[in-house]
């Protein structure tokens, strides 16, 4: 999963740095701040990618004295810096720039409609094949039968998420730029590119929004999800000598590693070399359960 994310990283960040220049090629002769926003957007989201590069290399150092459990949550850091992100380097500047626009109209001549035209149908092709289309289809293979929102919410890949936002936000954002440019050249009135850069600055902040709050989650530590827990829990009563499993806490510590530590009340009278033998059993009924789960503590209960 980690591999194949990086991936996707990858290619959304090769299309976003070409998009980025063509945009602001077309937006320097155009003159159209929708064009302008859409060239901030596009520069903002391969800043993004290389956040998420660092977050990838970070989260891969060995634990030490000063952090135990490694650094995988430093994943979920740098992916809520690409929130802070697009919406201070997307957001606040494409709505400036559209305010500006729509409040000085006069200052401002439009020209090069079919240019940015062809830039952002271009965009859009490079968006939806390079970048889009392969995160969804791994969204879409991880979701196995549930529904969006849900997926959504327990995902514990921050790669996958912001690369599919963000590529969906662009998808939206290009189409508004195209509508705005179209109606700005019908009636002759450049405030309509101005309108449209300012919707394409609320849709980037709607995105680092959503992003802020499933990124918060995952960083002041999100337990597992609901159907690796239940794994979890079948696991440790297909031992034989497990009674009852008392607490079962976990943590998500990277999108492949979990923390699991459990109660456990076992069969009166075991003690010594067997009940050492039924949690070392435990440990690889759940290990074959639930690979993620790469740190596992069993505390047998006193009665």
């Amino acid at each position: 999963m980690a591999s194949e994310s990086k991936k996707i990283v990858y290619l959304a960040l090769v299309a976003n740095v070409g998009i980025a220049v063509t945009k602001f090629v077309a937006a320097a002769f155009s003159g159209s701040s929708a064009m302008l926003s859409e060239g901030i957007h596009s520069l903002a989201d391969s800043g993004n990618q290389l956040f998420l590069l660092r977050g990838h290399a970070a989260s891969r150092y060995d634990a030490s004295v000063q952090h135990p459990y490694g650094r995988g949550m430093e994943i979920y850091f740098w992916s809520f810096m690409v929130a802070v992100f697009l919406f201070v380097g997307g957001s606040v500047l494409s709505i400036v720039a559209g305010v500006d626009k729509v409040r000085h109209a006069a200052d401002h001549a439009e020209g090069g409609f079919w240019l940015s035209m062809a830039v952002l149908a271009i965009a859009a092709f490079f968006e939806g094949f390079i970048a889009f289309r392969p995160a969804l289809k791994e969204f879409n293979r991880q979701r196995s039968g549930r529904g969006l929102a849900k997926t959504v919410r327990e995902s514990k890949d921050p790669s996958l998420l912001v690369v599919l936002f963000e590529d969906s936000a662009a998808m939206v954002g290009l189409a508004i730029a195209a509508i705005g440019l179209t109606l700005a050249k019908l009636t002759g009135d450049v405030r309509w590119d101005g309108v449209a850069s300012i919707l394409i600055g609320v849709l980037l902040a709607g995105v680092a929004w959503l992003l802020a709050v499933e990124m918060k989650s995952l960083l002041i530590g999100e337990s597992a999800n609901r159907e690796d827990r239940a794994k979890i829990r079948a696991a440790a009563y297909s031992v034989g000598e497990v009674k009852t499993v008392d607490r079962l806490l976990t943590m998500q510590l990277a999108p492949d590693e979990v923390l699991v530590t459990m109660d456990i009340d076992f069969d009166e009278g075991i003690t010594g070399d067997a009940l050492e033998s039924a949690i070392v059993e435990i440990e690889e009924k759940i290990s074959e359960a639930v690979p993620e789960a790469t740190r596992i503590f069993i505390e047998p209960v006193d009665r």
